[in-house]
């Protein structure tokens, strides 16, 4: 196992949670966005994404070959990967009451985003504790390697 593993499984985890909270953010930016995406000749609004994680190297044959001694235990749990990015397709649009707006269907309403910001903004406390929680831990490394570095004077 090398010393910089459990560096480069927090550098994972940092870039992963990097990315949800662009993804978060790219929400909150369009949570009035109307004309998202053009879909069969006509606008959608913009709709939530979310974001999936994954273990990198997490396969059961992997594990397996660790417990059967064919493969070194540092080959196997190198931190974490973002395996998607995905539209919510299952919360439906919101409908909201506005006969001036240019995107207002024939009885005055308009679809809107089936963004929530309060749900957004747990999330992004979410993904900024979990970011915070991996620099303090790659932080711990760090000075557990300048300490080992200081046995040696």
């Amino acid at each position: 196992m090398s010393i910089f593993h459990s560096l480069n499984s927090s550098a994972s985890a940092l870039t992963s949670q990097r990315l949800r909270m662009d993804v978060i953010s790219s929400n909150m930016a369009n949570v009035d966005t109307t004309r998202g995406k053009l879909v069969d000749g006509e606008w959608q609004p913009y709709r939530r994404k979310s974001v999936s994680f994954e273990p990198k190297q997490g396969q059961f044959s992997n594990f397996l070959n660790v417990a059967m001694g064919t493969r070194e235990r540092g080959a196997i749990g190198n931190g974490v990967t973002v395996s998607k990015i995905q539209e919510d397709t299952e919360t439906p649009f919101k409908q909201v009451f506005d006969p001036t707006h240019p995107d207002a269907n024939a009885e005055g309403y308009v679809e809107m985003p089936n963004v929530d910001p309060l749900r957004e903004t747990i999330d992004m406390m979410s993904a900024t504790r979990s970011y915070e929680a991996n620099i303090t831990v790659l932080n711990s490394n760090k000075a557990m390697l300048m300490k080992a570095l200081e046995i040696g004077k």
